[in-house]
């Protein structure tokens, strides 16, 4: 189990933790009942946090955020020494999660994506663990929602049973919500990202030896040209030059400087 603590990437602090340290925390915090913020940031949620500084506040709130993508691992290894093996890819977390959230009777509940895509999730995942509890299932409207809307959510989420909660809106909005709703419902909240989609079957994973190069970036871009060539095109680039400035200590992206959020968004 490898747990090192917090490091600065881009001016969010990273945790250099593999796949048995996070998901022994967060079945932890399920067990005791008590409010858990996580995320699984790559590149390009790193990137949303330098662009949006209050963003970058929110994730630095957050109680558990893990090196999702390879390059975040690089960065973590080579700034601080961090030795992470492996990153801690969000589709396998969360199916690590939900593989121990079985064995140890936490029921789950799934907020994101659609109707369609949420029934092949639950089905496709309790084939694979029939021993998982599935104890509710929302819909995402994608937009901003009213805080009554919001708290009718949460109320549902409280009362399903569930013991800890996977969140899948995309980037920033899931880590939004995480953040606005981390101490209003007492179990661990993952944002989740695409994972919902990938084990439903709706998106095709990178090979092995694709993801492990660091190059699923490229393999999604193929896969989803017309949707994802911005996301790549402005913020891969800009991501390694930010980094090199960080190692030459050219500049520094320190998180004390974050403003924090002066209103809710209330994503739903």
């Amino acid at each position: 189990m490898i747990d090192r603590g917090k490091f600065n990437v881009l001016g969010v602090r990273v945790h250099a933790v593999d796949y048995e340290a996070a998901v022994a925390r967060i079945i932890a915090a399920g067990h005791r009942r008590v409010p858990m913020s996580v995320a699984a940031v790559s590149v390009h949620g790193l990137m949303v946090g330098v662009r949006d500084r209050t963003h970058q506040f929110r994730l630095n709130s957050l109680d558990l955020v893990v090196p999702d993508g390879q390059p975040v691992r690089w960065a973590l290894n080579r700034l601080y020494a961090a030795q992470l093996p492996d990153r801690v890819y969000g589709p396998q977390l969360t199916f690590e999660v939900c593989r121990q959230a079985a064995e140890e009777g936490l029921p789950v509940f799934v907020f994101g994506a659609d109707d369609r895509v949420l029934g092949d999730f639950r089905d496709r995942l309790c084939r694979k663990l029939p021993k998982l509890e599935i104890a509710g299932m929302r819909p995402a409207k994608y937009t901003q929602v009213t805080t009554a809307e919001r708290d009718e959510l949460a109320n549902a989420i409280r009362t399903s049973g569930a013991r800890l909660a996977l969140v899948g809106l995309g980037c920033p909005r899931q880590e939004v919500f995480v953040y606005e709703m981390r101490n209003v419902l007492p179990m661990p909240l993952l944002a989740v990202g695409a994972a919902l989609n990938f084990h439903a079957g709706r998106l095709a994973q990178a090979p092995p030896l694709v993801q492990r190069c660091g190059l699923e970036w490229a393999f999604r871009l193929a896969m989803e040209p017309r949707r994802l060539w911005r996301r790549y095109l402005l913020q891969n680039p800009p991501y390694l030059w930010f980094l090199a400035l960080q190692a030459l200590g050219v500049f520094t992206f320190n998180p004390e400087d974050a403003p924090a959020p002066q209103y809710e968004l209330c994503y739903g």
